[in-house]
């Protein structure tokens, strides 16, 4: 597993973005938004407010083109911290694979943070639903026992438990067992994934699940795909060098 090692400090700021789902086209439209001029907004905002990193967990574009991939790839260029990614369902893992090769984007499977390690996980499977079989939970398993840190926190795309509204059906398909192997690891603090377009918080069997709201649309929790556009939105996270971790819903 690659990991990448933050210099010592006291406390670390990290931002979290997800479903961008942006096109080839900066002008493109999804769902009642321009997901490029949201997260332009984004952009511009970070480069005052200066994080120490930033993770992009999924569904950064919608059509899997190469040029919407160079579209983010152009609205990113501008910040001067490190930008991390993890897969969604939409995502091409060789074009995502590419942006590594360019700045500010880096190749890490997890992030060292004084007493915490972060790990990016890849829930992308053949369908929209999260995947995370038996070989990658083996090796997790076995990250977990290597690994010194005091705390986990783990950030993926796909939700590892229901939100009883339709994005369920493309949930992770591995649910039981994936849930198990984190109750039997006391240092996971919790999980915060994309793909739901939900904010939420919640802790089950003492681990905090929280859901990244998107910065293109949001979904509404119904039977049936609704979308409505609250504006450009994503997840502000602290995680401190003794153990302490806080989070913060923004928007624009």
């Amino acid at each position: 597993m690659k990991s990448f090692v933050f210099p010592h400090q006291h406390s670390y700021r990290l931002v979290q973005l997800t479903d961008c789902h942006l096109l080839a086209q900066p002008d493109a439209w999804y769902q009642g938004c321009q997901p490029a001029l949201h997260l332009q907004q984004i952009i511009a905002f970070l480069q005052s407010d200066r994080p120490d990193a930033l993770i992009l967990t999924g569904d950064l574009t919608q059509d899997h083109s190469a040029a919407s991939y160079a579209l983010l790839a152009e609205l990113l260029c501008p910040l001067d911290c490190p930008v991390f990614l993890v897969p969604g369902n939409h995502d091409d893992l060789h074009l995502l694979t590419e942006l590594t090769q360019r700045r500010p984007f880096v190749a890490a499977e997890s992030l060292l943070l004084a007493d915490w390690q972060l790990f990016l996980l890849d829930s992308k499977g053949p369908t929209p639903a999260g995947s995370f079989p038996q070989p990658k939970q083996q090796g997790l398993e076995q990250q977990f026992r290597q690994s010194t840190s005091a705390h986990f926190w783990l950030f993926m795309h796909h939700h590892p438990q229901p939100l009883a509204c339709f994005i369920d059906q493309y949930s992770l398909t591995e649910q039981q067992a994936f849930w198990q192997l984190l109750q039997d690891e006391p240092r996971v603090r919790g999980l915060s994934h994309g793909h739901a377009h939900l904010a939420y918080q919640r802790q089950l069997q003492g681990i905090q699940l929280v859901g990244c709201p998107a910065s293109s649309v949001q979904f509404l929790e119904t039977p049936d795909w609704q979308t409505v556009n609250q504006g450009p939105q994503w997840c502000e996270w602290q995680f401190s060098a003794g153990g302490t971790v806080r989070w913060q819903f923004k928007r624009i």
